[in-house]
């Protein structure tokens, strides 16, 4: 080749080089946009949704709070009631005393009393005399309506008829969810149709030609060479040595996982099923800890593949695996756990588990099980032999190690005997079971957690006091869910050793994706007899329970073969704006939880009992981090650890 051709060559490369880097700021810059738009309609939701559609003035009251209503029972009877309230959510439970209503006087005038109940979930209301139950209502109260139980005898004394009304018609909370979602999608389409758009020669030149600067042109006609492509910048990096860059695919789902766990964890606009759910069950902000396990998991399989292959010492990868996790740890206990606005650490009441700590602690596991069994040269599996297992008989030590640690989970769940408990309890205690094990809340897992880390190095308040009323700490990242999360990583490896041995061969490495997630699936099924209460082992997240770890491993094999597809191999979606945070993920969440209280990630609204207003501020806290990953991204800031 001539030197005129290859200083040509080299224009070329530099110039497309900075057409890929225009066309990516204009990405980032466009997502920021749509983040204030939403923003903009969800602060005017709130002023849609603080008034219900049709509602009676005289019969609204300001002491109401989100998830409230009014309920006033008007008795006409001469015998004096007890409210009892029982929540459909909370399983075989028992009635909550809500109030005496007494009897009607002697006059003919009915007793009314008031009453504030909870509407997240419906409500059995069961009224009942000194002597029986005269009745049970089952009825699902909107936000901030007024309601009245109207209780009355028939023609025959012996009858009693119960009857609720609606005084006042509930607000419509859901509105801004709706407005946001709406806002979003339609600021995707646009985001598609002018990406569509821009790939035409002449768009992409103008552009160019508007976004070129000095530097730009500079770069293209000097012999500085092509711009440095990113390389292993994070703690989850992977750069996959037959593909000469970082899966995209896997940066977007990490992305994806990152953004929704930092928007639950800002408040999620205050709507219950943007919390963890109390007990057994499933909400949005149970899915995205497992999912960001699961990613890790398929990172490690790729990275310590690729180091390896390139000859790194083994030793020099284990000192390596040894220091990440300690550090993960450390900065989970000293820098996340602790709540420096209240005043000095204090050793006494540190909490010990947690997310960092329970990340470190599986990675360690996971990457010494990985680099135990990985192998110096790569094979490049085909469909001909040992097609539904090769890949997994490759790794069978490993394998073994996972189930003899599963075998452990599944022995101390539900052998370990914990005093005044039954064995094998999976329950929350408090007034679950009908009450008759209030303090044995988590069974085998919590004795554990309260016994290697005493009570004041736990979580204190668990979800499962907001439904069930448990007493007891603890810690929904406790020692036992530990062995969990390791399964669930190792699923994720698992991930990773078909995109090394299936490469190139897109339509296997989407098959088995789905074969995984079809199997995990069934199991779970299996597992949870398909309800949320009745199965052998039920979907926990407080517990990591065995069917948790398989439902949303099934999941995750799915939504990451979704995204491998669109992303990586039919490049439909660039990932944006996803790839950002999912680059950076260690900085990000480490970022939102220790400036989370501060401006402008929070301020005090004018209603802090508004769904509408909560949802503008935690979408934005949220915008602002995406933000702050793109700015980090183009400035090829990454925290590595």
């Amino acid at each position: 080749m001539k030197k005129g051709e290859i200083f040509t060559s080299r224009k070329d490369r530099k110039e497309e080089a900075v057409r890929a880097d225009v066309m990516a700021s204009g990405k980032g810059y466009r997502w920021t946009v749509c983040a204030v738009i939403v923003l903009l309609i969800a602060l005017c939701a709130a002023h849609l949704t603080d008034r219900p559609a049709f509602s009676h003035p005289h019969h609204k009251t300001s002491v109401l709070k989100m998830d409230e209503a009014t309920l006033t029972v008007v008795n006409e009877l001469e015998n004096k009631l007890t409210l009892y309230v029982l929540s459909e959510h909370c399983y075989q439970c028992l009635p909550q005393s809500l109030g005496i209503v007494p009897a009607r006087p002697v006059s003919g005038t009915p007793t009314t009393v008031g009453f504030v109940v909870s509407t997240q979930h419906a409500l059995t209301l069961l009224l009942n005399s000194t002597s029986e139950n005269l009745c049970n209502v089952h009825f699902h109260f909107g936000e901030q309506g007024n309601y009245s139980l109207w209780v009355k005898n028939l023609n025959e004394q012996s009858q009693v008829s119960c009857t609720m009304i609606t005084d006042s018609e509930p607000i419509n909370s859901y509105l801004p969810i709706l407005f946001a979602f709406l806002a979003f999608a339609f600021l995707a389409v646009l985001s598609a149709i002018w990406n569509t758009v821009q790939r035409l020669d002449v768009v992409t030149n103008l552009l160019i030609r508007l976004g070129s600067t000095v530097e730009t042109e500079r770069l293209i006609n000097s012999e500085l060479g092509t711009p440095n492509r990113l390389v292993n910048a994070s703690t989850e990096s992977i750069i996959p040595a037959t593909t000469g860059r970082r899966l995209r695919s896997l940066d977007t789902f990490r992305g994806l996982a990152l953004v929704i766990m930092v928007f639950v964890n800002y408040g999620g606009g205050h709507y219950w099923f943007f919390r963890h759910e109390s007990w057994n069950g499933l909400t949005v902000a149970d899915l995205v800890f497992p999912w960001f396990v699961f990613i890790m998991g398929t990172s490690i399989g790729l990275s310590l593949s690729s180091s390896v292959r390139r000859g790194v010492k083994r030793t020099h990868l284990l000192w390596r695996i040894f220091w990440r996790s300690l550090q993960l740890f450390l900065i989970g206990v000293i820098i996340i756990n602790p709540n420096y606005c209240l005043g000095p650490l204090s050793w006494d009441s540190l909490r010990i588990p947690g997310v960092l700590q329970r990340l470190g602690f599986t990675y360690l596991v996971v990457a010494v099980l990985d680099l135990a069994v990985a192998k110096d040269g790569l094979t490049n599996l085909s469909s001909e032999t040992w097609y539904s297992v090769h890949d997994v008989c490759l790794y069978w030590p490993a394998w073994l190690c996972v189930i003899i640690l599963e075998t452990i989970w599944l022995c101390l769940t539900f052998l370990l005997p914990v005093p005044d408990c039954p064995t094998g309890y999976l329950g929350p205690g408090g007034i679950g079971d009908f009450g008759q094990y209030q303090n044995c809340t988590g069974g085998a897992a919590g004795y554990i957690d309260r016994w290697l880390l005493r009570d004041n190095h736990i979580y204190q308040t668990p979800s499962s006091r907001v439904v069930y009323q448990s007493m007891m700490p603890f810690d929904p990242e406790g020692v036992l869910g530990s062995i969990n999360s390791i399964l669930m990583a190792f699923l994720g490896l698992q991930a990773g050793k078909i995109l090394l041995h299936y490469r190139d061969q897109h339509r296997q490495i989407i098959t088995r994706f789905l074969i995984w997630g079809f199997i995990l699936g069934i199991i779970s099924a299996v597992l949870t007899k398909c309800s949320r209460n009745e199965g052998f082992i039920p979907v926990n997240k407080n517990l990591w329970s065995l069917s948790f770890v398989t439902t949303l491993s099934c999941f995750a094999f799915v939504v990451l073969g979704f995204f491998y597809y669109i992303v990586d191999l039919k490049k439909w979606w660039s990932g944006a704006p996803f790839f950002y945070p999912g680059m950076n993920s260690i900085l990000v969440y480490v970022g939102h939880e220790v400036f989370g209280e501060y401006f402008p990630f929070r301020w005090k609204m004018a209603n802090n009992q508004s769904h509408a207003e909560h949802l503008a501020q935690n979408l934005l806290a949220t915008s602002i981090w995406v933000f702050i990953a793109y700015l980090l991204y183009r400035k090829k800031i990454f925290w590595k650890i």
